[in-house]
């Protein structure tokens, strides 16, 4: 086959462009791994199959390797894809923008280099500045996240990533909380948060934040200078730019002097900057060069609306040689379409940025902005608990496995999490009424019944549950109860007996959870606790490990996250301990990879400094049954 005949003649790099390989079944696996054989033989470097070919547009190289219609302009955009025919129509968009590349690649199968080889490929490349990556699938998710820390830490250069497959999938039948709610977006977006990737929902977007990369130099802040011809959408920039975490510059008094000086007295001087709507190219001179020289400026937005005075491709011309005067970020948003169009031309044709609407250039300049404020941070670095005697654990949890247990019985599932440091209540298990009133008088009122049986998951619905139990005479009716409940409702579970636990009483509830993902390994869970977890969804997700900001984040990420810092002459509850508890859970997850799923469920936290405990855990346990 020609392949072998490449290796017969020392070839050493493949683009293997044609289709009818993996992806159309066995028959083609088959054929991909008979490639896989030739290759190693002769060791060779492949890209492909099913892919549309790579494009070099190094003026040295000019390569197109490809059966793309058209070679693109030369830029510094790096673009790797997994799609061959989305390739076709990104190209054909960006030679309509005007969008140049360094490096395009297609690696189609990714039968031997993958996106991560070509990561570090651009890392090195010194014509590529920012690397765009989309994806249909994830194969090695750890692989990946660490290929795009390094991307960011060592070279400075963002990674813009556009993962197909939002949607959520049918997950249904989870058996706990953390399963049903870590769909895989879920996952992907905790994972691409946590490498620093910056995930566009669409290729517009993707091509919006890579232009405000590739194009202008990095703001110092995210103090921006409005400037329009128009007060409509001067005020809707604005509305933008505050929702997006950017700042109004305030004009210094030199500033705000030269603007009353040289402007009509119509128009506002302060930002943003309404140059009026028959204003020409010199009125915009003017508000661009004084907000560029203010050093309470980082950035300047410059706004047109088509008016019947305005001089659009000359109002154009002067946006990019004042820009060029400066060090500063300038992006553009031209409003409309037809009449605009020369004008826009002329700004893509000298890289300044432009966006159709206000909202797209806030958000744009946005994540150009958080990226360059945290690409500095040092990593923190992740604790490690050395007071936890896995040696018991591991025997705990290879016991259940050896005996087909797809859950860990809770009253081991809780020792195990006492022996990971976490807070348990403390409680005891009765076979009878009369012993759980000794058990609660023992303990302490008031204290909560729960029944423990390996065949129920979820307590409450089998009214197994009885909180705020106040005497002798409650629990022995609480527990009579309860076992009356649950035998009519589930007449078939093996009742081991009564949990008798104290109760907990003033603290929020939230949920902590592991669920362990084919991709990205274990992931850790938080959110609001209690009963309605899965009604309101309102959790984080990070990838295992994890360390204080990153914990810290998970808790600050939940919209409830203001309950647990203390609203209303509510006292703040203990974030530390949350943060302590998210850690050791996270050590837990990558010790011991026999678990598959754990919820805790709920965690109550007391007020700051008074700890907080779990109340209810679920662990279920990678065996041939799950």
């Amino acid at each position: 086959m020609a392949l072998e005949q490449c290796g017969q003649k020392g070839i050493k790099g493949v683009v293997i462009i044609s289709a009818g390989f993996r992806e159309v079944g066995e028959k083609g696996l088959e054929r991909e791994k008979q490639l896989s054989i030739i290759a190693e033989k002769y060791g060779m470097s492949i890209i492909g199959p099913n892919c549309l070919g790579i494009i070099n547009t190094d003026p040295r190289i000019n390569l197109n390797a490809s059966f793309a219609r058209k070679m693109p302009e030369q830029g510094n955009i790096g673009f790797l894809s997994q799609s061959g025919a989305l390739c076709t129509a990104v190209l054909d968009y960006a030679l309509a923008k005007h969008i140049g590349f360094s490096k395009f690649i297609s690696f189609g199968n990714k039968m031997d280099i993958s996106e991560i080889d070509l990561m570090y490929y651009l890392m090195e490349d010194e014509a590529t500045k920012v690397i765009l990556l989309y994806l249909e699938e994830v194969t090695d998710g750890r692989a990946l996240m660490q290929a795009a820390r390094d991307v960011t830490r060592l070279s400075g250069k963002p990674v813009l990533l556009l993962k197909a497959g939002r949607t959520e999938a049918g997950a249904s039948a989870a058996a706990s909380h953390t399963g049903s709610l870590a769909g895989d977006d879920e996952i992907y977006d905790a994972a691409f948060r946590q490498a620093g990737i910056i995930r566009c929902d669409n290729i517009e977007e993707m091509f919006n934040i890579a232009i405000a990369f590739a194009y202008q130099p990095p703001p110092r802040s995210n103090r921006v200078a409005i400037i329009t011809n128009a007060g409509g959408p001067g005020v809707l920039t604005t509305d933008a730019a505050i929702r997006d975490g950017l700042q109004l510059a305030r004009f210094s008094e030199e500033t705000t002097r030269d603007f009353k000086k040289s402007l009509p007295a119509t128009a506002n001087i302060k930002n943003p900057v309404d140059v009026i709507g028959d204003a020409r190219a010199d009125r915009y001179n003017i508000a661009m060069s004084g907000a560029f020289r203010d050093e309470n400026v980082d950035a300047v937005f410059v706004i047109l609306t088509p008016q019947s005075m305005t001089d659009i491709e000359t109002i154009a011309r002067e946006v990019v040689k004042v820009s060029k005067e400066h060090s500063k970020p300038v992006f553009s948003s031209f409003m409309g379409e037809a009449d605009v169009a020369s004008g826009v031309d002329i700004l893509l044709r000298n890289k300044i940025p432009h966006y159709i609407l206000p909202e797209s250039m806030c958000r744009s300049f946005s994540r150009v902005y958080r990226f360059f404020r945290d690409i500095d941070k040092d990593p923190h670095p992740q604790r490690i608990y050395n007071d936890v005697d896995t040696g018991a654990v591991n025997s705990i949890l290879d016991t259940s496995i050896s005996n087909n247990h797809l859950y860990l019985p809770e009253d081991e599932a809780c020792r195990i999490l006492q022996i990971y440091g976490l807070p348990v209540t403390h409680g005891n298990l009765a076979s009878s009424s009369d012993e759980a009133a000794l058990i609660a008088l023992n303990i302490g009122f008031p204290v909560v019944l729960k029944i423990m049986s390996d065949d129920i998951i979820h307590k409450s619905d089998a009214k197994g549950v009885m909180l705020n139990i106040n005497s002798v005479e409650e629990t022995r009716k609480a527990y009579s109860a309860i076992t009356d409940h649950v035998s009519r409702i589930m007449p078939d579970a093996r009742i081991k007996g009564v949990q008798v636990s104290k109760m907990i009483p003033g603290g929020e509830e939230v949920i902590l959870g592991i669920k362990r993902d084919p991709s990205f390994g274990p992931i850790i869970m938080f959110g609001l606790g209690g009963l309605y977890v899965e009604v309101f969804r309102d959790v984080s997700f990070r990838v295992a490990p994890i360390d204080e900001i990153i914990a810290d984040s998970m808790i600050r990420q939940i919209r409830s996250h203001k309950i647990l810092e203390g609203i209303r002459g509510k006292a703040p509850r203990d974030l530390a301990c949350i943060r302590e508890c998210l850690m050791r859970l996270s050590q837990f997850a990558l010790d011991c990879p026999q678990v598959k799923e754990l919820d805790i469920n709920t965690l109550i936290v007391l007020e700051e400094g008074k700890g907080c405990f779990v109340a209810d855990a679920r662990i279920m346990l990678q065996t041939p049954l799950s």
